[in-house]
């Protein structure tokens, strides 16, 4: 039976929408249990790259997804057969399912979507092939190439996988995807389109051309003898990003349907905004003009849920390690807050993982949630010297405890696309 369009009833609002699973392969761990448990103890996952010579490179430090097998997951074949961003997606919308005990069985298919985010999609393959091509001719090209090179092929194949009908794409906004993947899937749950939908990011662009374009202009982090160290938000010290691979997915569903089937809900999406800087590719707009927008655009929707500025308790940074970045996400967050943003709790995980990049955001919202759920805030590690205009408090060094209800989630992008989710601590009254 088709999705209806249709409000909760009596008070005309749109159906909530909540949240029954996680998923996620990181450069912590390959899965969400390690991954957080890595986040609380300040692990980084960041070391010399492995995967490629990098004597070549200036470069030569990521955050590597390490002993991921995907023979593990699936049918060694069609490992072979899929690009890697694709196989990590696959692998935490497993997880994520999984997690959220929900039966495809007893789904209608086309009641169920996929919205999953990537900034580049299947690289990998793209290189890979271009090697092929050019040492042993056009005939030796994978027959599998462009379907791997897609950024749409990890929604494609999670729902070939599943077997789910619903509504099916990506979304491409640059860091941005993956958070514009879980705020895109909320809307289309509240406009009625499905009553579930798999959402997150999913990435994997460590290769050799990748690495030198980012160096190139200015982006990466150069210490490459202190890996642990090299990602440093909001310190004075910081000098760059660090770039990392993996996914993150997260089950999203109407709340009448999870009720229905006695799910486990582990929180709430009651806001999301997306805006443009309209004003540099690769530089945020000075004065944070974008973000502000995105952040008090995901306010205004909060408010239909009877929630303000001042109920906001943690925030997880988009926190890169760049110079511009955290100075402007630092000035944004007080033109959006104003007096409580020097209340609210703010970590930067990218300073343990590196930047997923399309991913970042999805498993930032994974994080947020987690944090609700169990009252711990992880670290902003290597915030040993705090710049000065970086005056929030980022939960530096270690874990802290505390109370979170209220989550804001930003990530912002390449182009100036910027995109921002809020969770909120579930509760059937809606208060």
């Amino acid at each position: 039976m088709p999705v209806q369009n249709r409000t909760d009833g009596a008070n005309g609002m749109p159906p909530r929408v909540v949240i029954t699973g996680l998923g996620a392969v990181t450069p912590l761990g390959l899965d969400v249990a390690a991954t957080w448990d890595a986040l609380l103890a300040g692990r980084s996952g960041i070391d010399h790259i492995s995967r490629f010579d990098t004597s070549e490179l200036r470069v030569t430090i990521a955050g590597e997804v390490r002993g991921f097998d995907p023979a593990d997951y699936m049918d060694r074949k069609e490992a072979r057969r899929l690009d890697p961003y694709i196989q990590y997606g696959l692998v935490a919308a497993q997880e994520a399912l999984s997690d959220s005990g929900l039966d495809l069985a007893g789904e209608e298919p086309e009641a169920v979507g996929v919205v999953v985010g990537s900034g580049i999609g299947g690289i990998t393959s793209t290189l890979d092939n271009h090697h092929v091509l050019i040492e042993r001719g056009a005939r030796r090209v994978s027959p599998f190439m462009i379907t791997n090179t897609l950024v749409d092929s990890a929604a494609g194949k999670i729902a070939i996988e599943f077997g789910l009908h619903g509504p099916n794409h990506a979304v491409v906004s640059a860091c941005a995807s993956g958070t514009a993947a879980v705020g895109e899937a909320f809307e289309m749950l509240r406009r009625g389109d499905a009553e579930v939908i798999l959402a997150g990011g999913a990435e994997s662009t460590l290769a050799p051309l990748v690495v030198a374009g980012f160096d190139v202009m200015g982006a990466l982090s150069q210490s490459v003898d202190d890996p642990a160290g090299a990602c440093r938000p909001f310190d004075n010290a910081r000098d760059g990003f660090v770039m990392s691979e993996g996914a993150a997915i997260m089950v999203l569903e109407t709340e009448a349907h999870a009720l229905a089937r006695g799910a486990r809900i582990y929180g709430e999406v009651i806001g999301y905004g997306s805006s443009a800087d309209a004003w540099n590719m690769a530089a945020p707009h000075e004065g944070g003009r974008g973000a502000i927008n995105a952040m008090k655009m995901a306010l205004r929707k909060a408010a239909a849920y009877g929630v303000q500025p001042q109920d906001i308790d943690y925030i997880n940074a988009h926190g890169t390690g760049t110079r511009l970045n955290d100075a402007t996400e630092t000035l944004a967050i007080k033109q959006t807050l104003q007096e409580h943003a020097y209340k609210t709790r703010i970590s930067s995980t990218k300073s343990m993982t590196g930047h997923m990049l399309g991913a970042a955001g999805a498993f930032e919202a994974v994080v947020c949630i987690k944090v609700i759920g169990e009252g711990v805030i992880p670290p902003t590690i290597n915030l040993d010297d705090p710049d000065p205009d970086c005056d929030l408090n980022y939960t530096p060094l270690t874990a802290q405890k505390a109370q979170v209800r209220v989550a804001l989630s930003n990530s912002f992008g390449f182009g100036g696309h910027n995109a921002c989710i809020m969770l909120r601590e579930y509760s059937p009254a809606g208060a």
